[in-house]
């Protein structure tokens, strides 16, 4: 043990997130040693004598948990759909302000006209937000430019993100989110535009890690979303879908097909597709806050994804439209209150799978190897963290084994 660490923490419990057969995959070790941005190993109590660092922190018997990983938002846009907000309360539905031209559509023209600062200036608001509860890793989508110049420029300054604050940025290209004005009644030809003319902008840029498609009633058919996912597969980038969230579209079924990192929504998913993601290893992500905005009834079939042991992730869906939430602690809360998560399945839909859900093997647990995004709870168990609303912020953070 006669290597020099850069950081020990020590006297912490460790909630883990390892799948160990234990709550919270919580260890006997109670002592980190962080070097070179890695988790360099863990510890039992008796050992912190004969360890050596440059900087010691004494955990107080704090939980020390993996950071947070949102693994679905849109949070670079322009304006807000406060007005919306209110006309859903007047009864008007979600689809119907779509058909009339609001929804993703509004979003849209206000996005393409705000300039890249704008955009990063909002953004930034949004990210601290969620940086603030512990969040370390975000996934940003595109989708409220539908045109070139927009969607690359939403992608840029998402990446952009990482320079302003301590947050990795995972970037998903969503150019299949809406059909824009120039395309109206012509989606056939808005997927050739995507595929043909900005899916190899942006791989040739190395802007996305990921592609999305919007599969449903009121965004795109099954055959087109076959069509971006062959396409990606051509460059060799992943793919993910929002799915079955407003109807049972069999979207689910072809993003396995295709080895999908994750399916998102999912309230319409048959339970007689849930062995297809199984197979392939697919990530469900659920996402209450847009369960929530838009007073939905049908919940995702969350107990047969247990039976199958598909891996359930929960995020904040972070939009202006659907889901105006900005933090995830909050989002898990209402995994379990809406649709039955205990919060252990919650909090590790937070950490682990939502790194699953982003074909991330380098974060979510605290293992030796993985990156040192780390944060330290004043609690008396990790499920407070789900249990109360707006009632904790870590202590303390570490990012790349850094103390921020």
């Amino acid at each position: 043990m006669s290597v020099q660490f850069d950081t020990l923490i020590y006297n912490v419990r460790i909630a883990s997130m390892q799948p160990n057969g234990l709550p919270y995959g919580e260890l006997s070790e109670s002592v980190v040693a962080l070097h070179q941005g890695l988790i360099a190993g863990l510890y039992h109590a008796d050992a912190l004598s004969e360890l050596s660092a440059n900087t010691r922190i004494n955990g107080h018997q704090q939980w020390l948990l993996p950071g947070f990983i949102d693994c679905h938002t849109h949070l670079v846009f322009g304006g807000d759909r406060a007005n919306e907000f209110e006309l859903r309360l007047q009864g008007v539905s979600y689809k119907d302000i779509a058909l009339q031209g609001g929804g993703i559509k509004s979003t849209v023209a206000k996005t393409r006209a705000a300039s890249e600062a704008e955009l990063l200036n909002s953004a930034l608001k949004r990210a601290k937000r969620l940086t603030e509860e512990g969040v370390t890793t975000v996934e940003v989508k595109s989708g409220y430019g539908l045109d070139n110049d927009t969607e690359l420029r939403m992608l840029r300054v998402a990446k952009s993100l990482e320079s302003q604050l301590p947050v990795r940025i995972s970037t998903t290209y969503l150019g299949a989110h809406a059909l824009p004005p120039e395309f109206a009644d012509n989606a056939e030809n808005y997927i050739d535009f995507v595929c043909q003319t900005v899916l190899p902008n942006v791989a040739s840029q190395q802007l996305a890690n990921a592609v999305d498609v919007f599969c449903e009633s009121i965004g795109f058919t099954t055959a087109q979303t076959e069509r971006v996912f062959k396409a990606a597969q051509q460059f060799g980038i992943p793919v993910k879908a929002h799915v079955e969230q407003l109807t049972d579209s069999k979207g689910a079924v072809l993003a396995a097909k295709y080895n999908a990192l994750s399916v998102d929504h999912i309230e319409y998913l048959a339970e007689s597709d849930i062995p297809h993601l199984a197979e392939s290893g697919t990530v469900a992500v659920l996402l209450p806050g847009a369960f929530y905005y838009l007073n939905e009834v049908q919940k995702p079939p969350v107990s047969a994804l247990r039976q199958h042991n598909v891996p359930m992730a929960v995020a904040t869906d972070l939009n202006p439209g659907s889901s105006p939430i900005a933090s995830l602690l909050t989002a898990m809360n209402m995994a379990c209150v809406l649709f039955g998560l205990t919060p252990e399945e919650s909090l590790r839909g937070a950490t682990l799978n939502a790194a699953l859900a982003l074909g991330l093997s380098d974060r979510g647990e605290i293992k030796p190897g993985k990156l040192a995004d780390l944060t330290l709870w004043d609690i008396n168990t990790p499920a407070e963290l789900v249990y109360t609303l707006n009632g904790h912020r870590p202590t303390q953070v570490f990012f790349g084994g850094q103390h921020v």
